[in-house]
Formats: structure tokens, C-alpha cells, sequence
């Protein structure tokens, strides 16, 4: 019987961890969709010039290491096109020219959100079965009109994922694509 209480109890209390981990990612999920939103008229607004996609960027680092996430962002009042790679267990951000497509620059990822983020990621890529510029392609495929304007490899319920950040106009939406 007691043997069967410690069960219960531990089995309990895996998924209460279980539950707490994914309402936290629920909650920066949404923290994200947030941001995103707030965002979304000025990344709009700075990418009427760009020439370069998402999914250009990505095969563009590859030169670099395996893409393990990538976006749009304006850093300094600039636009740049960000790429997260992994190479040898070593992270990098890529910066490609948005309109171009050559890499502008190359540093190592050192600040520590940043690098356990990019940790994150290459465990997620290293359970993929395809890359990361392919999923974002299917996803923008898949929404018609939409623009990929960031990507993210992740684990979710085991299996290996690209979060694919899209944009229409000034109006955000995030889908999962199988990675």
C-alpha cells in the first residue's frame, strides 16, 4: 500500500510539474503574442524595402552553422535580419543584409539569455528531421499573404517544432510548423 501511495504521489507530482511547465509556456507565449502585437505597425513599416526573406536569411547562415532561429527585428532604429546558428556546440548571431543576402556580420552569442535560449533551440534542432527555412516556407505557403518574419526551433510534447512568427500588413499570428 505504500508502495502504491509513493506512486501516486510521484506520478502527481510529475504532472503537476508537467501542468506548471506548460502554463508557463502558455503565459510567455502569450507574452510574446503581445509583443509581437505591439510591434507589429513598425516591423510592418520597415519591411516595405526589404528584398530578402526569412527563409533567405536562414539558407544564407548556413555558412555559418545550423540556423536554430531567426527574425526581423529593429535594433538601434535599424531593421536587421538575425540569425541564430549552432556549429561544433558553439552559438553565433548572423546578421545577413535584408536586402541583399550576404552576411554582414558574425559574433558569438555570449550574453546568457540569449545563449540558453540558442541551447534550447539546437537541442529542438537536433531532433529535427528537416530545417528550419524549410518549415518556415511551408508555413508561409500554408497562409497565404503572410510574410515570415521570425522562427524558432522548439520541443513541444516531445517532438521537434519551428514557431513561425507571420505577418499581414500590421496584423501578427504565430503557427507551429513540424521541424
Amino acid at each position: 500500500m505504500k508502495s502504491l501511495w509513493i506512486l501516486t504521489l510521484t506520478l502527481g507530482l510529475a504532472l503537476g510539474g508537467a501542468i506548471g511547465q506548460a502554463e508557463e509556456a502558455k503565459g510567455h507565449e502569450s507574452s510574446e503574442a503581445a509583443e509581437a502585437a505591439k510591434n507589429a505597425p513598425a516591423l510592418a513599416s520597415a519591411l516595405k524595402d526589404v528584398t530578402v526573406s526569412l527563409e533567405d536569411g536562414l539558407r544564407a547562415s548556413e555558412s555559418q552553422g545550423k540556423p536554430i532561429s531567426g527574425k526581423f527585428e529593429v535594433e538601434d532604429g535599424k531593421l536587421q535580419l538575425s540569425v541564430y546558428t549552432e556549429k561544433g556546440g558553439q552559438f553565433s548571431e548572423v546578421i545577413v543584409d535584408h536586402k541583399t543576402g550576404k552576411i554582414s556580420n558574425v559574433e558569438p552569442i555570449s550574453e546568457a539569455d540569449d545563449l540558453k535560449n540558442a541551447k534550447k533551440q539546437a537541442a529542438a534542432m537536433a531532433k529535427a528531421k528537416g530545417t528550419l527555412a524549410d518549415a518556415v516556407a511551408r508555413a508561409v505557403k500554408a497562409h497565404g499573404g503572410y510574410r515570415a518574419v521570425s522562427a524558432a526551433a522548439e520541443v513541444e510534447r516531445g517532438e521537434a517544432n519551428a514557431e513561425v512568427g507571420l505577418l499581414k500588413g500590421s496584423s501578427p499570428k504565430h503557427v507551429d510548423e513540424p521541424l
